[in-house]
């Protein structure tokens, strides 16, 4: 029941994610938002959630996990009736930072506690493949029933949701939560608290504004400034008797590289969702309901393969499974391959299908190696950088590899733009594939039909491009993982003894010993 009530949280902040996404015409409409507003209605919790992950997860260790969980859950649930009630972009832009920094709170502490909560190895690779499953629960509740909300009630009852959800979370949350702080944790520097947000802040608006419009000289300052500030950060953490950050952690070989794994899944499949969206609605002239549908197989894909690979892995090592379930991503990439300017659909769904099972032993098992490779105090740091890097990674993913794909698209559609187009639609088509279709409807039936071919072959190249690097990128990290965690043995069967490359971090614990306060 514990384990339930702290699914309900991390299922509640991927529906929030997607159904923000159906909700934003309309409360962009009724509050007269402008489109700058909309991007910082949209961002504010993203840039939230990013800068703030490794405070609170750090915060929750010295604190106690319950009680910042529950702290975080009332901060979210009266942020949630604000966003509601909102009257003005600017209140809605103030109450989204609000439920960002709350959200940072959440999945650490959840994360943290399953690791308090199931001790005996087995039942703890399925909890947190449970918690983790929630999020590709929340992915396919969030369209549908933001939805049928938004179809019924006005935009803000798509908020609405998250009060009851927090209040059963702070009703039933005392009576079946453990609380667990770490004994002898030190107090928190506020310094590294300021260097951290001044650090990560920057870093993730300056990906997000590159990603969205190029390499200009505000995103890029602020890019080099993250980076400054970061080296500043790290160096300030090795000084330090307490430090925010254990750098310690990163010595243990489960650790990095379960980090490194799961960086580069959200980096590069975030990056394919996106292209793949876009190829539904612009190619195929799919619906944004029918292009959301058409993700759904592999959402469903992704909680059956997070949630039976923990049972798996009590035989099977979990270096196998995971280069194994990679191994399959792989090859569902490869098929998108497949498609083409003058259809494929079918076999977009049926990659990301295996991508989303493929997927799912790296989701779990890295999760559970990277909390699983720390002694107990150090469980809410851990999970926080877990959960950071899947941010920072689809930031990055869109910034790079999708600035990439769409360059392929500009050169691609800039050299078969048909005669007779004009400047402007010419500007309005290399812009992306949106913008060839937008500026079609203005144009004879001839004419737009020659500038949608064009543009339609020039986007199918930038997809491939991007399909094709994700499955040579992530086949290297399948012969990475395979090769250094291949020591790691099946979940709750005695270690093996450890090369010195694996040997774990100082202060790390294999065995994992009770912790010391636990109410």
């Amino acid at each position: 029941m514990g384990l339930a009530i702290l699914a309900l949280p991390t299922l509640l902040v991927s529906f929030d994610v997607f159904a923000m996404l159906l909700a934003l015409p309309q409360l962009s409409s009724d509050l007269g938002a402008s489109s700058t507003q909309q991007l910082w209605i949209m961002d504010m919790y993203g840039f939230m959630v990013g800068g703030f992950l490794v405070t609170m997860g750090t915060l929750g260790d010295r604190i106690g996990r319950r009680k910042l969980l529950l702290i975080g859950a009332t901060v979210f649930g009266l942020a949630s009736l604000l966003a509601a009630f909102a009257t003005t972009p600017g209140t809605l832009i103030a109450a989204r930072a609000l439920l960002g920094i709350a959200g940072a709170t959440l999945a650490p502490s959840t994360l943290a506690l399953i690791s308090n909560m199931f001790r005996d190895p087995k039942q703890m690779g399925m909890a947190i493949g449970v918690w983790a499953g929630c999020f590709s629960v929340g992915a396919i509740v969030g369209p549908i029933v933001g939805g049928a909300l938004l179809d019924h009630f006005w935009w803000g009852s798509v908020f609405l949701i998250g009060a009851p959800v927090m209040v059963l979370l702070l009703v039933l949350g005392p009576v079946l939560l453990p609380e667990y702080k770490a004994p002898q944790a030190g107090r928190l520097d506020l310094p590294s608290v300021a260097l951290s947000l001044a650090a990560v802040l920057p870093f993730i608006y300056g990906l997000k504004e590159t990603a969205r419009q190029g390499l200009h000289p505000l995103p890029a300052a602020a890019l080099l400034a993250g980076l400054v500030l970061g080296v500043l950060f790290v160096r300030r953490q090795r000084s330090l008797a307490d430090p925010l950050l254990d750098l310690r952690l990163f010595g243990a070989a489960p650790f990095r590289t379960a980090l490194v794994g799961m960086l580069f899944y959200s980096m590069l499949t975030g990056t394919a969702m996106l292209f793949l969206t876009q190829y539904f609605q612009a190619v195929e002239g799919m619906s944004p309901l029918a292009a959301g549908l058409g993700l759904l197989p592999g959402m469903a894909g992704s909680i059956a393969g997070i949630t039976v690979s923990p049972v798996l892995a009590r035989r099977v090592r979990p270096a196998y499974l995971i280069a194994g379930g990679l191994a399959l991503v792989v090859c569902g990439f490869l098929l998108m391959l497949r498609s083409g300017p003058d259809g494929g659909a079918a076999w977009l769904v049926a990659g990301w299908t295996l991508n989303g099972l493929g997927g799912g032993p790296l989701v779990s098992l890295g999760t559970n190696l990277v909390v699983g490779s720390v002694p107990p105090e150090k469980a809410g740091a851990a999970a926080s950088l877990s959960q950071t890097g899947n941010e920072f990674g689809y930031g990055l993913g869109i910034a790079v590899v999708g600035t990439l794909g769409t360059a392929v698209y500009r050169y691609g559609v800039s050299d078969g733009l048909p005669a007779g187009l004009s400047a402007a639609a010419a500007d309005r088509a290399r812009e992306g594939i949106a913008g060839a279709v937008s500026a079609s409807r203005a144009l004879p039936e001839e004419l737009a039909a020659r500038l949608l071919d064009s543009a339609s072959r020039a986007f199918t190249d930038g997809l491939h491009t991007v399909v094709g690097l994700t499955a040579v990128v992530l086949a290297g990290v399948a012969v990475l993982v395979a090769r250094v965690l291949r020591h790691v043995p099946p979940l709750g069967a005695p270690d093996t003894a450890p090369s010195a490359e694996e040997t774990p971090a100082e202060g790390a614990s294999e065995s994992r010993p009770e912790p010391a306060s636990v109410g």
